[in-house]
C-alpha cells in the first residue's frame, strides 16, 4: 500500500503508555505460554532487487501461452489499460460492501453504476451488488424461486458441469430437488419431461456449454406454462448482440462476469451477477445498493435492502450471502464504462466471426461440428486423437480446446487473430 508508514518506536511506545501497558508482550498475558513463540524461524529480509529477481524466477514456472482457444467458463478478453489503472488505486481495493454510508461513498457509487449496468445489460428490473462467482449466483437463483409447495428445480444438462455441481451441493443442504433436462443434438430438450405441479424453475445457460444458442423464449413459456420460473444464466459478453433474458421473458438472470474486464487467473478471484423482474427483487441475496438524497438535497448512495434472516435467523433464510465481490463488480463496471455498448457489441460480434470462420477451416481438414444450428464463440468439433492435437498445439505455444465427449471444444475471442488461427489449423491438419 503506497500510503502505508509503519509505526516508530517511539510511537509505540506512546500507545503502550496511553493503554497503561508496557509492553507489547503484555498483552497477550492470558494466552497460554505453551501457545506462543518467541520468533518466526524466517529468513532475513531482502531488498527490493532481490525480490524482485526471486519473484520473477518464480513466475517463469508459469506456462503462459500466446493463443488461447479454450474457454468452458473462463474466457480471454482484450481489457483497456484504464481499467486496471483505475483498480488498482488501493482506496479501492476491497471486496466488501461498505457499511458506513458517510465514509464509503465512492465505494458505493461504484456499486450502484455497476448495477445499473448490469440491468442495462440484461433488461431486468433491478440488479444486486454482486455474488462470489457464477456458479454460486446460478445455484442461488433456484434458492429464490423456491417456496412450500414448488420444492424441485429443473436445469439444463447443457449447462457447464461445475455450475451443476455447484446447484447440486446447495440443492442438497436445503433439500431441494434437481433434476436434469436431457440434451439433444447439444441443446437442452424439454420436451422430455414433464414440468410437475412441483416444478419451481426451469434453469439454461445461453449460449450453453456447448456454446449453443438455445430457443430461450419457447423454454421460458413453457416453464410459466406449469407455474414454474424462467433463470437465464448468460454470458454478458453475448448479451451485446444477442436478445436480453428480459425479452427471453426470464424472472432471473444470472452469470459469470469475469469476461467483463477480470483476467484469466489460477481459478479466479471471478464474479457472480444477478438480476431480476420487479417482481423478484426481494428475493435477491446479498445487498443492493441504491441511490438517495440526503437532508440538504444532495445525492447520495446507501445499502438499500437486505434480508434481515441473512443475519439473525440463518436457518430461516433462503440465503446466507452477506457479502459481495466489490473490487471485481467495479472491475466489470470500469470495463463496460471504457468499452461502452459499441465496443461490447464489437468484441462480440468479433468473437461470433472468427468463431465461425474457425469452425469452416477445421470443417475443411475433417474436424466439422458435432452440432447443428446457431452457436456464439464457442463450438464442439469431432476428433479421432484429441491428445494428439492438443499435444501438437501446446508444443507450437498454443492452448487448444477442451477435451469433450465426442471430441474437442474450442473457443476464439476478439483476441485471437485470422494469423493465428490459420496457424492453429496447419499444426492440426499436419496432426491429423
Amino acid at each position: 500500500m503506497g500510503t502505508y508508514v509503519p509505526n516508530t518506536e517511539a510511537q509505540k511506545q506512546s500507545m503502550l503508555a496511553a493503554i497503561g501497558v508496557g509492553a507489547v508482550e503484555e498483552l497477550f498475558a492470558a494466552v497460554p505460554r505453551e501457545m506462543l513463540v518467541d520468533r518466526l524461524d524466517l529468513p532475513e529480509g531482502l531488498s527490493e532487487l532481490a525480490v524482485r529477481r526471486k519473484v520473477t524466477a518464480m513466475a517463469r514456472k508459469n506456462r503462459m501461452y500466446d493463443t488461447v482457444l479454450r474457454g468452458a467458463g473462463a474466457y480471454r478478453h482484450f481489457i483497456p489499460a484504464v481499467v486496471k489503472s483505475v483498480v488498482s488505486r488501493e482506496e479501492l481495493v476491497t471486496a466488501y460492501t461498505p457499511y458506513q454510508a458517510e465514509i464509503s461513498q465512492g465505494i458505493l457509487q461504484s456499486i450502484f453504476e455497476y448495477q445499473t449496468m448490469i440491468c442495462t445489460l440484461t433488461g431486468m428490473d433491478v440488479s444486486n451488488a454482486s455474488v462470489y462467482d457464477g456458479a454460486t449466483a446460478a445455484a442461488e437463483a433456484l434458492a429464490m424461486c423456491r417456496d412450500r409447495k414448488r420444492n424441485r428445480a429443473y436445469v439444463s444438462a447443457c449447462a457447464d458441469p461445475q455450475v451443476i455441481e455447484t446447484m447440486k451441493t446447495y440443492c442438497f443442504g436445503s433439500g431441494m430437488a434437481l433434476e436434469l433436462l436431457p440434451e439433444r443434438d447439444g441443446r437442452t430438450d424439454l420436451t422430455a419431461v414433464t414440468l410437475g405441479a412441483d416444478a419451481a424453475c426451469v434453469y439454461i445457460a445461453q449460449p450453453n456449454y456447448y456454446g449453443n444458442i438455445e430457443d430461450a423464449r419457447a423454454i421460458g413459456e413453457a416453464a410459466h406454462a406449469a407455474g414454474a420460473k424462467f433463470i437465464m444464466g448468460c454470458n454478458p459478453i453475448a448479451l451485446a448482440v444477442m436478445e436480453t433474458p428480459a425479452e427471453c421473458g426470464a424472472d432471473v438472470a444470472v452469470g459469470e462476469a469475469q469476461p467483463l474486464g477480470l483476467d484469466v487467473a489460477f481459478g479466479g478471484p471471478y464474479l457472480g451477477y444477478m438480476a431480476a423482474t420487479k417482481a423478484m427483487f426481494r428475493k435477491l441475496p446479498g445487498r443492493i445498493v441504491g441511490q438517495t438524497r440526503d437532508v440538504d438535497g444532495e445525492v447520495g448512495y446507501v445499502l438499500t435492502l437486505t434480508a434481515r434472516e441473512q443475519h439473525i435467523r440463518r436457518e430461516k433464510a433462503s440465503s446466507n450471502i452477506c457479502s459481495n465481490q466489490a473490487l471485481c463488480a467495479l472491475t466489470a463496471g470500469v470495463y463496460m464504462t471504457a468499452m461502452g455498448s459499441g465496443g461490447l457489441e464489437r468484441a462480440a460480434t468479433l468473437s461470433l466471426s472468427k468463431a465461425h470462420y474457425f469452425a469452416g477451416e477445421l470443417e475443411k481438414i475433417g474436424l466439422p461440428r458435432i452440432h447443428t444450428g446457431e452457436y456464439f464463440h464457442e463450438f464442439v468439433t469431432k476428433c479421432e486423437n484429441p491428445d494428439k492435437v492438443l499435444r501438437a498445439l501446446d508444443e507450437n505455444g498454443i492452448l487448444g480446446g477442451l477435451p469433450v465427449a465426442g471430441g474437442i471444444l474450442w473457443c476464439v475471442t476478439e483476441v485471437v487473430t485470422r494469423e493465428e488461427l490459420d496457424r492453429a489449423v496447419s499444426i492440426i491438419k499436419e496432426v491429423c
